[in-house]
């Protein structure tokens, strides 16, 4: 499952959704080392696309959510402001972190890389971009990384379903608001719908996308996933 997110154009994030995946299936540790080969995918798709794109003056880029199914376990691995929340025991759990350029750590990656973050409206990294981590964004790229963090969550009887969605969504709805919205909707379509209908609602100014996996008990953590776009 994948979601993304494009600015300044729908480029990057087209090509994100075209070529991560097949990127990652390919690679020859994605069963042996799942997790480096995930990194090594957003990389690659990366410095991929910023090829793609020699010819173009504009600046295009995404973030970029992933989960991926590995027997009994499930990695999400996160680029950028799109979040990724599970329930587990009735319990909101966000299994991703959104890349903010005022967060400590990322400020000082930028600051140490020679960058700058400041305020113009929200924070962003050279008064420019309100996320520290993404595909593309060429002008911007010694800064702004493509490098994902990553998290595992064991698949077992009391994961019940994952959403990743974009800032449209968690701008309005917070992790235990959209978690209790949708926990008695069986059907994963009308669960993305039901959020990014209570994000319109709610007044949200940015694109809403949502994604939604509901996971199947006792089926060897087979899955069912739906999405929705605003």
């Amino acid at each position: 499952m994948e979601h993304s997110r494009g600015h300044g154009g729908v480029r990057a994030a087209e090509y994100v959704k075209q070529n991560l995946f097949s990127n990652l299936i390919k690679h020859p540790k994605f069963i042996s080392d799942t997790k480096s080969a995930i990194a090594d995918a957003y990389n690659h798709t990366d410095s991929e696309f910023l090829k793609s794109e020699n010819n173009q003056n504009r600046d295009a880029g995404s973030t970029a959510s992933t989960a991926i199914l590995v027997g009994n376990r499930l990695l999400v691995a996160n680029v950028g402001d799109s979040r990724a929340v599970i329930c587990r025991g009735g319990n909101a759990i966000a299994v991703s972190r959104d890349h903010k350029p005022d967060q400590s750590d990322e400020r000082q990656r930028i600051e140490n890389a020679g960058g700058f973050v400041m305020w113009a409206g929200t924070w962003r990294v050279g008064g420019v971009l309100a996320v520290s981590r993404a595909f593309g964004d060429r002008h911007l790229k010694q800064y702004v990384v493509a490098d994902p963090e990553i998290q595992e969550e064991k698949i077992d009887n009391s994961l019940e379903f994952l959403i990743l969605a974009s800032d449209g969504l968690w701008d309005v709805v917070s992790n235990e608001e959209a978690v209790a919205m949708i926990k008695p909707i069986q059907d994963p379509e009308q669960a993305a719908k039901q959020l990014m209908q209570g994000a319109y609602q709610r007044g949200s100014a940015d694109n809403i996308t949502c994604v939604v996996v509901r996971f199947l008990v006792n089926q060897g953590g087979s899955s069912r996933n739906a999405s929705a776009t605003a």
